[in-house]
């Protein structure tokens, strides 16, 4: 019997971009790429986000899926507005699909929404 590995390498790769990355994958390289960028330590936009530093390193690793309460303290903690958060988040997206949808179409998969 082939053991899983063996299975995986014979299965023929189809081209083009992979699945869709998870929306608390993103987001969390998002957050942390904006607290590096600010030169901020994890510890102190923790600590202003009232959360633990293992919780918020947990959501930039986009381990844990944080409630929009979450997501508004880390925001406001770093001085970042959730619009640019969200055009950063779309960005990815698009670069990760190879694609952006044109002008006046709606996008053919997964839409990413914040509330």
């Amino acid at each position: 019997m082939a053991d899983i590995t063996s299975l995986h390498r014979k299965r023929p790769r189809t081209p083009g971009p992979g699945p869709e990355p998870l929306w608390r994958e993103v987001l969390g390289r998002n957050l942390r790429a904006a607290r590096e960028e600010r030169g901020s330590r994890l510890v102190d936009v923790a600590e202003r986000a009232g959360l633990s530093p293992q919780y918020l390193s947990e959501i930039e690793r986009g381990r844990k899926e944080p409630s929009s309460e979450m997501i508004a303290a880390v925001t406001g903690a770093l001085g970042l507005d959730l619009a640019d958060l969200l055009t950063g988040i779309a960005g990815d997206v698009r670069r990760h699909r190879g694609t952006g949808p044109a002008l006046g179409r709606r996008p053919a998969g997964p839409v990413l929404m914040a509330a």
